[in-house]
């Protein structure tokens, strides 16, 4: 079965949420910015998670985005600066 690279995005206000939705994207692609993770999965794994994203957010407050893209646009894709992931410590006040 055939993969599909993806984009994810995310804005999400509240850090329990926030922090969740990245802890649940840490397990399907990579993080490369603070609120963006690349995923290159199968059918029924994007399925997977658009359910489990789907579980954790409240919709009149949360917004998560996919952007799939076909593999010419993939050899397309430029980076620039520091082509390392982001490895973010998070630090929730109460």
């Amino acid at each position: 079965m055939n993969t599909q690279f993806l984009v994810v995005s995310y804005d999400i206000p509240s850090n329990r949420r926030r922090l969740k939705v990245m802890k649940t994207l840490e397990g399907f692609g990579t993080r490369v910015q603070y609120s963006v993770f690349e995923c290159n999965l199968k059918p029924r794994e994007i399925d997977d998670l658009r359910k489990r994203l789907k579980k954790l957010i409240m919709n009149d407050e949360d917004s998560i985005r996919f952007y799939f893209l076909g593999a010419e646009d993939v050899k397309r894709i430029i980076r620039l600066g520091d082509p390392r992931t982001v490895e973010e410590k998070i630090f929730i006040m109460h």
